[in-house]
């Protein structure tokens, strides 16, 4: 069915919006900075910004949707939020000259159910769950099954001829596929495992959770060579996020030899983490994380390490990764040793502590303070700053976009 009138003006009113953004010299500007980062040049620390309470940022409508299509207000609301981010907390946040029109991939899951009770509170968007972990013996590793990936080729060329009809002539519009993949079985695992009765068991059922791991990473693994069979990657390093960090850009990617035609696992970002071993001891987490991890590091051409767990005591075993560029520094690191640790070797991807944003009261001053801090403790490291993890700013959007203003004038006192 043609869309509406109103919402093809709504569109591609949008569109030229940001195709001036886009149009801008700071764009160019940006994505140089971040591919002087990724390639461990010095740089001031980069901002990068994401993971945040849409639910509680509308003002004045910039977020209200207005198309009556329901295909229209999918791509209403990211053009939306796009230029709500870039007027209010930009960051180092780069705006690509094109559109992306997604391909139609499904695949038919790992075979494991999570049995899960929601604990929610009211007025509040972001709910915890309560896991009932049915992982109990050798048996149940069975369910393990490798997911069945298949692409509706038909359905993507319809996407990207819709798209490139309403927009083309105002930005290109580039079909793509799978960019990159945030890979953590143990996310998975402790869904289907219970927390406490996972992180027991890694005393009581060593080689049980070897096992189910081994299962588990083989079926990824499978996953993958189907990605590539099918010819379903595309490049990350545009405006693509890695891991839990900042943007790809690089000009070491993709690899030699590399054609566009068929895109391999080389010539992307990869990532991994085991964000639940925050109190695992770094053998424990060789043995059962990262040791089966590695088999999907190896794939990439370059690689992101980490999330919510302290990495600044496991430096010792990341190092095994022989394609290692940045490493998530959580706000329960001790800087001085992950800046020891990383030295130039590595991307420090520090995560402010995001809880100054929930606070009964904002405190601005404060929140400077803690940046500041933590940037003096690790200078003359190659640094992102990631706040992410934003469950609420009590309703005061105003927070993050001052959080962002204070960010952008604390790092160019660490210009190199």
């Amino acid at each position: 069915m043609p869309l509406p009138l109103q919402d093809r003006e709504i569109l591609r009113g949008l569109a030229r919006e940001l195709a001036d953004i886009a149009a801008l010299p700071v764009q160019k500007e940006r994505a140089g900075l971040w591919t002087a980062l990724n390639s461990l040049q010095p740089t001031r620390p980069l901002i990068y910004i994401n993971e945040i309470p849409w639910d509680e940022l509308n003002v004045n409508d910039e977020l209200t949707t207005r198309c009556q299509d329901a295909w229209a207000r999918g791509l209403e609301w990211g053009m939306r939020a796009q230029l709500y981010q870039w007027r209010h907390f930009p960051g180092d946040m780069v705006v690509n000259p094109w559109f992306w029109s997604p391909m139609h991939i499904h695949q038919t899951g790992f075979g494991l159910e999570i049995d899960a009770a929601w604990v929610a509170t009211e007025g509040v968007a972001v709910a915890s769950r309560e896991y009932h972990g049915h992982i109990k013996d050798f048996s149940d590793a069975d369910r393990i099954t490798t997911p069945v990936v298949t692409h509706d080729k038909a359905a993507s060329d319809a996407e990207l001829e819709r798209r490139t009809e309403l927009l083309g002539d105002i930005m290109p519009v580039k079909q793509r596929g799978i960019a990159g993949q945030w890979f953590s079985p143990w996310d998975l695992l402790i869904q289907v495992w219970g927390v406490e009765q996972a992180m027991m068991d890694l005393v009581l059922k060593p080689d049980l959770v070897n096992h189910v791991m081994t299962r588990l990473v083989d079926a990824y693994m499978g996953m993958l060579k189907q990605w590539e069979d099918q010819n379903l990657l595309s490049p990350n390093i545009y405006d693509d996020r890695v891991g839990s960090g900042g943007y790809g850009f690089t000009s070491e990617l993709p690899a030699k030899g590399f054609d566009p035609a068929h895109v391999r696992t080389i010539d992307l970002w990869g990532c991994a983490t085991a964000q639940i071993f925050v109190s695992v001891s770094p053998k424990m987490h060789w043995e059962f994380a990262l040791k089966h991890e590695m088999r999907w590091l190896e794939k990439w051409g370059l690689t992101y390490y980490g999330c919510c767990e302290p990495l600044d005591i496991k430096m010792g075993i990341l190092r095994r990764i022989p394609n290692l560029r940045k490493v998530s520094m959580s706000p329960w690191v001790k800087p001085e040793r992950g800046a020891a640790e990383l030295k130039t070797d590595y991307v420090y991807s520090h995560k402010p502590n995001p809880a100054i944003l929930a606070e009964d009261v904002w405190r601005p001053d404060q929140a400077r303070r803690e940046l500041i801090d933590v940037l003096d403790r690790i200078k003359g490291c190659r640094v992102e700053v990631i706040l992410k993890d934003v469950s609420t700013v009590r309703r005061q959007p105003q927070r993050l976009w001052e959080w962002a203003k204070i960010a952008a004038e604390v790092v160019q006192q660490y210009a190199p």
